[in-house]
């Protein structure tokens, strides 16, 4: 959970993560869960909430400074979830636009053995709170753009709410700092092959990319949506650089 400036929100978006209902495997055994939260630099106090968040059991916290991005915060909390022996790592928002409850969709085709990575996606027919008509046409043009490259046919490359198995986790190799860390993960994945057992043979293969609805409930810029009209034309920038030449 990458978090930034968000003093008003993070306990409750870590209460909804830690109250949610335990998940279970494909055999029906409970799956342990750790949340770990990324304060990047926050200076409205949210750093100071967020360590008195890592004394919660379950909770893992580390505050960086000075800021430096979304991208950056992910990328740490990655790299602690690895650390940490996770088999599965969820990227999941602190503003509570995204619904925890949705991690046993997002969950699920990975843990039945049909996905390497599940990508959330505010457009698959479940609820959503109805905000600004050009913000769908930028993300339209921005995923539209991606999958022309990718070859891939999401639907909402941007969705905040993305699930990897290890292997997967472990392959990542990002680099973005701020918001084009949506985009490059989609071009990393389109690109990435793991080793697999095929018939007894280790073999190479493309990734199995699926797509879930997940709930969104947007916020106004007046309830601290971050993200700009410049960052549209970074995703865009992104997109192009990490798939065709990085």
């Amino acid at each position: 959970m990458p978090v930034f400036n968000e003093r008003a929100l993070v306990g409750a978006a870590v209460d909804r993560v830690v109250a949610s209902p335990a998940l279970k495997d494909a055999t029906g055994n409970g799956l342990e869960r750790t949340l770990i939260v990324i304060d990047d630099g926050s200076t409205d106090g949210t750093d100071e909430i967020v360590r008195q968040l890592g004394e919660r059991a379950g909770v893992r916290v580390e505050c960086m400074s000075p800021n430096r991005g979304k991208g950056s915060a992910v990328r740490r909390g990655i790299a602690l979830a690895l650390e940490m022996n996770a088999d599965i790592v969820v990227i999941h928002d602190a503003d509570l636009e995204y619904d925890p409850a949705d991690h046993a969709a997002l969950l699920a085709p990975i843990l039945d053995g049909r996905a390497d990575a599940v990508i959330g996606s505010r457009f698959l027919g479940q609820t959503h709170r109805v905000l600004y008509f050009w913000h769908y046409l930028a993300n339209r043009a921005i995923t539209t753009l991606s999958n022309l490259l990718t070859n891939l046919n999401l639907s909402d490359i941007e969705c905040c709410l993305k699930a990897f198995s290890r292997d997967v986790a472990l392959a990542l190799k990002l680099k973005e700092d701020r918001f084009g860390i949506e985009p490059e993960i989609i071009a990393r994945l389109a690109g990435m092959e793991i080793e697999d057992e095929l018939n007894g043979t280790r073999v190479d293969r493309s990734l199995r990319i699926f797509e879930v609805p997940v709930t969104y409930s947007g916020r106004t810029y007046s309830e601290g949506k971050k993200i700009r009209w410049q960052d549209g034309i970074e995703a865009v920038a992104v997109i192009v650089r990490r798939n065709l030449w990085d």
